[in-house]
């Protein structure tokens, strides 16, 4: 297991619930660990994820079919 983390910024304006509910859904996914909204910065999202299991750009393709506008700042 090689545990990485990316920031994500999202355009959107979404609210608390949104945010929860988006961590969540990504969380189940194959090889996310973690994924938690920066509660400071609400646009920021930062993912923690098995790099043997998934990658940067499945996750991003992931939040994109949510109907979001994402992408990778680290």
């Amino acid at each position: 297991m090689h545990v990485t983390d990316m920031v994500m910024h999202i355009d959107n304006t979404l609210g608390v619930d949104s945010r929860r509910n988006i961590e969540q859904a990504l969380t189940g996914n194959r090889g996310i660990i973690r994924a938690h909204f920066n509660d400071k910065r609400p646009h920021l999202m930062l993912v923690c994820y098995d790099n043997d299991s998934t990658s940067s750009f499945e996750i991003l393709a992931q939040v994109s079919s949510q109907q979001l506008c994402a992408e990778r700042v680290g």
